[in-house]
């Protein structure tokens, strides 16, 4: 009996010891989630915002005075290029025309007879029997007759010229404004007046803005080699409407971008062309442009929950060590791309980034890591046997 009641007395102060050692275990680590740094090529877009504007816009002036016949287009309508648009009263430039070119017929006779008359005088002063200077008179006199040619054809240019100029052509294709004339005006050479606007729509530009330090770091960037410009400098760029995320269906090309910085907003002009064929897009629309300006080699994006804060701006992840201890670590986060932060300093590939459960981390703590992806995963096959 008493033996007995010694090896119970034994057994039960060998399990409390057992329970006093799991209690000084403590606790599990904590889990978090994490992901695993995999540099990737990114493409570098920038979205600007921008106005478009017309690729040209004539305005039409009268190059010579006198009274509107016709109106020869429809207000609004579709004109091409040399297509007549008014008819100005041709009477007086005709007449001159027509004065011009008989003052041309007489110069040229009296030319044609001079011209006979020197070559009868080279003869006959060939054998005395004129004079030298009776010679070079004529002579003389032939030259002003072919000046006097010359004069009447410039004349009759001038005349031609005027004439044309009481039909008023569009210079090139668009869209025409309303008239501010109507038949019967009186109208003068060069008013500073325009009779219409032609506007040509396709294409059209978008003329864009970006900061100057922006641009620089980009152009940084692409000097050392770790952007890719886009090919032959021509960046693509893709359009949004304003007040909507629906995009325009043309794609265009940057043209170029300006020398200089603008002193009150530190902006860079740039401007980039785009097919317009249906005039979907009209002047002064308010647009955002997408602009694809290069590829990023080896570019480290991390999800934005999992990248930190201080007051000052600066950035910081928690990493987990081999041996599953976490650290603090400083990185530059320059820009967000969707979710996700591009780090451009700070990290390498292979890094584990805990992307969830921070509220849990303090340094040195050791952490049960799971993968993001591994957690899909795991939670896909759990629900399979379920849905069995």
């Amino acid at each position: 009996m008493i033996v007995g009641f010694a090896l119970f007395l034994t057994a039960a102060i060998g399990l409390a010891g057992c329970d006093s050692g799991e209690e000084q275990a403590g606790p599990p680590p904590a889990e978090v989630s994490i992901v695993t740094v995999k540099p990737e090529q990114l493409e570098v877009t920038t979205e600007l915002s921008g106005r478009t504007s017309a690729f040209r816009v004539a305005e039409i002036r009268p190059q010579v005075s006198g009274i509107v016949q016709k109106r020869l287009f429809e207000e609004g309508a579709k004109v091409d290029e040399g297509q007549q648009l008014y008819q100005i009263d041709p009477a007086l430039y005709q007449a001159n025309f027509d004065a011009a070119k008989a003052a041309l017929d007489k110069a040229v006779a009296n030319e044609r007879a001079e011209r006979a008359r020197a070559a009868r005088y080279k003869e006959l002063v060939a054998v005395n029997a004129v004079s030298k200077q009776e010679y070079d008179d004529v002579m003389a006199t032939l030259t002003q007759s072919s000046a006097d040619v010359a004069t009447a054809k410039a004349n009759l240019a001038t005349a031609e010229t005027n004439l044309a100029y009481t039909r008023v052509l569009s210079p090139i294709s668009g869209f025409i404004s309303r008239s501010s004339v109507t038949e019967g005006a009186l109208v003068t050479a060069n008013q500073a007046t325009e009779l219409a606007t032609v506007t040509q729509l396709d294409p059209i530009y978008v003329d864009l803005t970006q900061s100057a330090s922006d641009l620089m770091r980009l152009k940084r960037a692409m000097a050392e080699g770790r952007i890719q410009g886009a090919k032959d400098g021509k960046a693509p760029v893709t359009l949004k409407l304003e007040g909507s995320e629906e995009q325009y269906g043309g794609t265009g090309e940057l043209q170029f971008s300006g020398v200089t910085v603008a002193p009150d907003t530190s902006m860079v002009q740039l401007r980039a062309i785009f097919p317009n064929p249906d005039g979907e897009l009209l002047p002064g629309l308010f647009v955002r442009a997408i602009v694809k300006q290069g590829v990023l080699e080896n570019a480290i994006l991390v999800p934005q929950q999992g990248v930190t804060r201080t007051p000052d701006g600066k950035g910081s992840v928690w990493l987990v060590g081999e041996d599953n201890k976490v650290m603090q670590q400083p990185v530059m986060a320059i820009r967000a791309i969707g979710d996700k932060w591009l780090v451009t300093e700070g990290l390498k590939a292979g890094d584990r980034v805990v992307v969830a459960g921070l509220q849990k981390l303090r340094p040195g703590v050791v952490v049960n890591p799971v993968e993001v992806g591994a957690e899909r995963q795991a939670a896909g096959a759990d629900a399979q046997p379920r849905q069995q």
